[in-house]
């Protein structure tokens, strides 16, 4: 039992760092469902670009702070040797899907828990069960039946990790160092010449902003765990941000109190509950929200669910794989990242025309 629930500077640094991030999104509207539906109906590409920024800030970053050694990113869950390719694939797709379905991805859900929709808590509620129904629950079981047959173990291939360098190494005589500088730099200088190639977003400051912070939060996060959580006795995680497991592991840590240790997750939960609150009262934006129907309820309360489980199968959500994931270069990461954009597309068509058959047939079938 911990005598102190909050009683480690990392929690309270995460519990700070997740306030700023709520924050952020709040003032700043940084959505990632919403960057889809921009492109998808309105071919609005800014704050697409804003989550791209996001990425190329977090991979400039961690990527600094692995190949200087401040940070061990390969003890993350993101570069393990097993690749579960299919996890990200169906998780991500059902991630993409769910998130359509409630407005907003799990980070978004939290921020508007924060300024007083009652959806998001119901969304986030559903979210958390069944994210940790899959995680060690009742589904948990197939899950890991599911990933056993499913698993590809790179380490009998001779490789350390499941970064996308590592790779490039094995395949050719570049040294691993240089190939992790080359596809780290590779990849960094695409995502901002794509972003700052568009006059519209060199001029909407507040999408430039949100990119900047919320990704130069992600290796803040590496090093709140990979180095002040570096404890021998009472070791954290070397995490960064993501929102489904945490969740779920904030609904069981309300519950139980008393005997529950607060994790680096939990606190940065906490945080951008607190930091979207505060940010929407001083802007006069916090507002009770509710359900229009029953169908509306009902759409928020499936989406909920798919995301949770599809959260857990792909190892995160659009920040949790897409930004978190993607700054360590795991190939898991971009495999989860463009399920979760396919989801997302799908689901908007879905919503769109009201039907699988009319989703599908919008996508694929011409003329």
């Amino acid at each position: 039992m911990e005598k102190c629930p909050v009683g480690r500077l990392w929690a309270f640094l995460g519990f700070g760092l997740g306030a700023v991030l709520g924050a952020t999104v709040q003032r700043t509207n940084f959505c990632t469902m919403g960057a889809i539906s921009d492109v998808v109906f309105m071919d609005d590409w800014n704050r697409f670009r804003s989550w791209m920024l996001a990425i190329a800030v977090a991979v400039l970053g961690s990527q600094f702070l692995y190949q200087t050694g401040r940070v061990d990113l390969a003890q993350s869950i993101y570069l393990t040797t097993n690749l579960g390719w299919t996890g990200a694939i169906i998780g991500g797709l059902l991630f993409g899907f769910g998130m359509t379905m409630t407005g907003g991805c799990g980070n978004k859900t939290l921020v508007r828990l924060g300024a007083g929709s009652l959806k998001s808590l119901v969304v986030a509620l559903f979210l958390g069960i069944f994210a940790y129904m899959t995680l060690r629950g009742l589904t948990g079981v197939v899950r890991v039946q599911f990933e056993s047959f499913t698993m590809i173990d790179l380490a009998a291939m001779g490789l350390e990790t499941q970064g996308m360098p590592d790779m490039v190494a094995a395949l050719t005589p570049i040294p691993l160092d240089i190939a992790r500088l080359a596809v780290g730099a590779l990849l960094v200088s695409g995502l901002l010449w794509f972003c700052f190639k568009s006059a519209d977003f060199r001029s909407s400051p507040g999408n430039i902003w949100a990119g900047l912070i919320i990704g130069s939060l992600i290796p803040a996060a590496w090093v709140i765990t990979g180095v002040l959580g570096a404890d021998d006795f009472d070791p954290a995680p070397v995490a960064s941000l993501t929102f489904v497991s945490p969740v779920g592991e904030s609904i069981q840590y309300l519950m139980t109190f008393t005997g529950a240790t607060i994790n680096f997750g939990i606190a940065v939960v906490g945080g951008v509950i607190a930091g979207a609150f505060f940010m929407a009262k001083a802007r006069g934006e916090f507002r009770i929200e509710s359900f229009t129907d029953g169908a509306d309820m009902g759409r928020h309360i499936v989406g909920g669910s798919i995301m949770g489980m599809g959260g857990v199968l792909a190892l995160g959500c659009t920040i949790g794989q897409g930004v978190t994931g993607m700054s360590t270069l795991a190939l898991g990461s971009v495999i989860a990242l463009l399920s979760i954009l396919a989801g997302g597309v799908f689901g908007m068509k879905y919503l769109e025309h009201g039907s699988f058959g009319g989703a599908l047939s919008a996508l694929f079938v011409r003329g």
